[in-house]
């Protein structure tokens, strides 16, 4: 697919466009909300008293978390950038 700007587009190829830039946003999204429910569940176990070994699953789910919030991030503007190019063949 050659490099057409927004103007050049038939609609069926902009509407594609459209939607997967949308998709790629939800994607990310889920990345944020996943992050979440690892730091919230992190938290808890931080909290819990009664176990000691609770605590280290605590902060490796804080790991965890960090590491999806990258991880969401740098996919989201690799493919952010692949579609302002307009390099599809290479997703």
């Amino acid at each position: 697919m050659e490099n057409k700007t927004e103007e050049t587009l038939i609609v069926r190829d902009f509407l594609a466009r459209q939607r997967t830039k949308l998709a790629n946003d939800r994607t990310l999204l889920s990345y944020i909300r996943t992050s979440l429910y690892f730091i919230v569940s992190g938290t808890a176990l931080i909290k819990v008293n009664d176990l000691e070994n609770v605590k280290e699953l605590g902060y490796f789910s804080f790991l965890i978390s960090l590491v999806l919030l990258i991880l969401g991030f740098i996919n989201f503007f690799r493919l952010k950038r692949k579609l302002n190019k307009g390099k599809y063949e290479k997703m």
